[in-house]
Order: C-alpha cells, then structure tokens, then sequence
C-alpha cells in the first residue's frame, strides 16, 4: 500500500462549491463538477471539496454526496474531501459512506480529515457535536482507518462497503497538532496556507522531523493550500479576486451570510483598515496575477516550502474565469519547474 513522495509537484483543486448571488446550490454544484471536468482534462491530480455547515453561500455541506456527483461526471481526476470534519460523525458512518464511493469509483477517492467543526456553536449542537468532540480525533481516525482496512481476527464491527478499500488518507491541518499527529500515523499532512498560513514553517518542520513510516506511506508526503486566480492580466486578476476577499470580510468580520457577490473594481473602498489588515494576514499565500505574475510568486513560494503537492483554490463569480485560470495555471509549468 505504500507509496513514495514524488520529486515533481503535483497541481489539485479545492473547491468550496460556491453559490454565487443569483444562484442556487444546484447552480453550484455544476459548477464544481465543470471545474472538475477542466481539471481532469488539464491534468490535475485531485479535486477535493470541503465539509461546511450553516452557510448560505457553501453547497458542500453533504461532502460525501457532492463527491459522488463530482466523481460520477469525471473518470480519471482523484476525488474527495479536504476536508470531512471528523468529530461531526461518527468513524463508521465515514468509513461506510466513502466505501460506497470508492466501490463505485475504484482507486480514484481520497479522505482528507480535520477536527474543526466547519461551523459555529450553535450548528454544533444541531449536528450532535459538542466542545469536547475534537479530543477523540486523534482515536477517532484510527477506528476510521481500521475500519477502512482488512479486518482483524474476532472484529465485530464492519464497514460495509467500506472494508478492506484502504481508502487512502489525509490529515488537514492548521497548526502543530495536526502534524504530529499527521506523522505519527505516517500519513500525508496537507496544511490550510490558503487562509491560516501562521503556523505553516514550524507546522511542516514538525511533520518532517517526527514522520514515522507506516503501510499507507513511506515517506513525508506535504501538501499546501492557495488561493490564486490567473488572468491576462495583474488588473482583471486582482478585480476578479475581489469577490473572495469581499465574501471572506462579510462572512468572517461582519458576521454577514452572504453568496459569492461579483467583483467591484476596489476592494480599497469596500473594506476597513483593520479588515484589511487581517484578511491579507489571513490570505498572504495568495497568487493573483497575469501569468508571469504567478509563476514567479509561486516558484518562490514553491523553493521556500518544498511541498510535494499544491492544492489551489479558484474562487471567482463567473465561471468563464474560473476556468481560464485553471488553464493559464495548467501552463505555467510550476511542476517541471522543481523536478
């Protein structure tokens, strides 16, 4: 089951599945699956979407659900979760529901597991969860992976589907914790650079250093997160961008629920000085530009970091440029550039 970290990086897609203002939630599940469709045929490795709960403007929330939809339009592109909120469910449900999906899509689905709750307090409780949910996370994904695996001599609990798949697994993380324990179960550790960057050089040391081989990996496997949109030029970019920046200060500093707004042509009108201030803390790995403009923002960024895999996210109202930016970044030769 083992496999090693390759030399060339390696380009994925993480999608939030975005219901854009005058949409709805199946607008934005088509969405994904185009984008999904762009990628494949572009060459990226993985498509993955995110668990969130109580948000107007996200249609992921039934994460297992919108990963069957995506994976039954592709057939070559790897498909999953970056990631499923693992204290939401309990181990056996996951370990049934991406089994089915594996059954139905052999060898191209992917697990990626966080503790967080993708939510606020409140939503918590409507999904079961309470504060001290994330304690057991590490066990947690351990019975997942157990159960995920061949089974054990007098085991009375099986996931069916499910057993015996070895759907392969991901830790996500954001901090120190995620990657000790990333590492301690020789697993692949993809790290949230594209909105809490902080901890990125100390988190990835971390995982380096304490990595212990396991049957799913040999070696350290590290991916990270951007947010980039790739346009003719740094202009069309940088409005394009401004509708994330605007559903990130509306959702998260103004407690706003909003969809996915069009651009505007300033986001220095639209945000206050301190929102300015946290969101490009919050958002510094970054890649927005003409072509050139992104290829040398992510060679350095690539140089200093030495990830494995780049996932990127491509959040942008109209579709048209979505794809495009896929396409412009497909081009940019990121990957042979670190072979």
């Amino acid at each position: 089951m083992a496999f090693s970290s390759n030399s060339a990086l390696e380009l994925s897609v993480l999608d939030l599945a975005q219901i854009p203002q005058g949409g709805d939630a199946r607008v934005a599940l088509h969405r994904s699956r185009e984008l999904a469709q762009h990628a494949e045929a572009l060459g990226y490795k993985r498509f993955w979407l995110a668990e969130h709960h109580n948000m107007p403007g996200i249609a992921s929330a039934a994460t297992a659900v919108a990963i069957g939809f995506v994976a039954e339009g592709t057939s070559t592109i790897r498909v999953g979760a970056g990631g499923v909120m693992l204290p939401n469910h309990a181990p056996l449900v996951i370990a049934e529901q991406f089994g089915t999906l594996e059954a139905l899509y052999p060898g191209r689905i992917d697990l990626g597991l966080g503790r967080a709750p993708g939510t606020d307090q409140l939503t918590m409780r409507a999904l079961r969860r309470d504060l001290t949910s994330a304690d057991t996370f590490p066990s947690d994904v351990q019975e997942l992976q157990a159960l995920l695996g061949d089974p054990a001599p007098g085991q009375y609990i099986h996931a069916v589907p499910g057993e015996g798949s070895h759907v392969p697994l991901w830790i996500l993380g954001s901090s120190l914790f995620g990657a000790q324990l990333a590492a301690h179960l020789g697993l692949p550790y993809a790290f949230a650079s594209h909105f809490a960057p902080a901890a990125l050089v100390p988190a990835l040391q971390t995982y380096r250093d304490m990595f212990q081989p396991s049957e799913q990996l040999d070696a350290p496997r590290v991916m990270l997160a951007a947010n980039t949109i790739v346009a003719d030029t740094d202009a069309e970019a940088k409005r394009l961008f401004t509708s994330m920046q605007r559903s990130f200060i509306d959702g998260i500093f103004r407690r706003q629920r909003t969809l996915l707004p069009p651009p505007i042509d300033s986001i220095e009108d639209y945000w206050q000085p301190h929102e300015r201030e946290q969101l490009q803390s919050m958002m510094s790995c970054s890649f927005i530009g003409a072509p050139d403009t992104v290829r040398e923002g992510l060679e350095r960024f690539v140089a200093e970091h030495a990830p494995d895999e780049l996932i990127v996210t491509v959040s942008a109202f109209d579709q048209g440029a979505r794809l495009r930016s896929l396409e412009l970044l497909a081009g940019l030769g990121i990957g042979a550039a670190v072979a």
